[in-house]
């Protein structure tokens, strides 16, 4: 038969092995989850504040400067050439550099 102790000795175990799964929830969080969340919000607020004229560093590596921008898609021109332009959707921005900066 179990005693009391015995049930005591249950719940202290469950109420420990709770707070281990919290534990490392919470290391996972700070460690993934977190971290990717404040680099989507860096990224959502460079494409936010894009403008005409800046360049830009695509995720493919092509460098080009912004020359129209729509709603989920922007007009890049590429090198000298004038008639290089390639639509391109936002989301393929890796890098933006500011044409003030210049």
């Amino acid at each position: 038969m179990f005693t009391l102790a015995a049930q005591g000795q249950g719940g202290m175990s469950l109420v420990f092995l709770f707070v281990v799964y919290a534990v490392i929830f919470g290391g996972f969080w700070f460690v993934f989850i977190r971290p990717q969340k404040k680099e989507q919000k860096r990224v959502q607020a460079m494409i936010a504040e894009m403008e005409v004229g800046d360049t830009v560093l695509t995720t493919s590596g092509f460098y080009g400067v912004i020359i129209d921008i729509q709603e989920n898609d922007i007009i890049v021109e590429f090198g000298n050439n004038k008639n290089c332009r390639i639509p391109m959707q936002k989301a393929a921005v890796a890098q933006i550099e500011k044409a003030s900066a210049e």
